[in-house]
């Protein structure tokens, strides 16, 4: 069953039991706004058994430190319920910033959303 939450600064939404998470704003800087997002995300994770989560930057020109941090933090408890977290829709100028913190060998970035939900089904 596919589903749809939003929230100030989420649209979430499910699609074959994939979490798809997409930014409302371009720009991520603020500590209360990741402290938000990490309090909803964090939340999705909590109630599931298996949770696998595309995490869309499409519509992101420009993120904190901050943010990194949570996407690690986040990764790891999807890893622990036996999931994936993959990032779609990055733009060359974020990548950059997670080559250069080497969290490029950490996550897998894909084009779109839907290229990293059919990673998800055929993994």
């Amino acid at each position: 069953m596919n589903e749809t939450h939003n929230t100030e600064m989420l649209d979430i939404r499910t699609e074959n039991g994939v979490f798809v998470v997409s930014f409302k704003q371009a720009s991520i800087g603020g500590i209360g706004e990741v402290e938000k997002i990490a309090e909803t995300l964090r939340g999705l994770i909590k109630d599931q058994d298996v949770c696998n989560m595309v995490v869309d930057f499409s519509t992101v020109s420009f993120f904190s430190s901050q943010m990194l941090g949570l996407l690690v933090d986040i990764w790891r408890r999807t890893k622990d319920k036996g999931g994936t977290l993959l990032i779609s829709g990055i733009n060359p100028q974020l990548t950059r910033v997670f080559r250069i913190t080497h969290l490029d060998k950490l996550f897998n970035f894909y084009e779109n959303t839907e290229a990293a939900i059919s990673a998800l089904r055929t993994s």
